[in-house]
């Protein structure tokens, strides 16, 4: 499943019992669609989601940046320290492509050590 929509706070790292490290970060997505009488009606969904593969994506992951995520869903639910029934939706995400916005992210390092910007300043075009 792929879903696209924009990061509504910055991703951050969190380690399991057992050491294994996620990113964590939560995406809003739009939609819309005309009802009956004709009338546009917007929806946002707020997906809270994981990606276990890597931590070199935390710098790049901003609020704003807009992402088209490839994964699954899955529903959860839960009850409050006040008692209140809750719900929410979980992306467990297998790739992420950035596509706009955000904040400008520091460079990421890429395998070879160097940034992604160094290497672009060394193409001979």
């Amino acid at each position: 499943m792929n879903i696209t929509g924009r990061l509504t706070r910055d991703a951050e790292v969190n380690t399991t019992m057992n050491g294994k490290q996620v990113v964590n970060f939560s995406v809003a997505v739009n939609d819309s669609y005309k009802n009956k009488q004709g009338e546009r009606v917007e929806q946002t969904s707020f997906f809270s989601c994981s990606y276990w593969k890597s931590t070199k994506v935390l710098k790049m992951l901003t609020k704003g940046l807009l992402v088209e995520l490839t994964g699954n869903v899955s529903a959860r639910a839960w009850v409050s320290k006040e008692g209140e029934p809750k719900a929410g939706l979980n992306f467990h995400t297998s790739n992420i492509k950035t596509l706009a916005g955000g904040r400008k992210a520091e460079s990421v390092q890429d395998t070879e050590g160097q940034s992604q910007e160094e290497s672009k300043d060394d193409l001979p075009f």
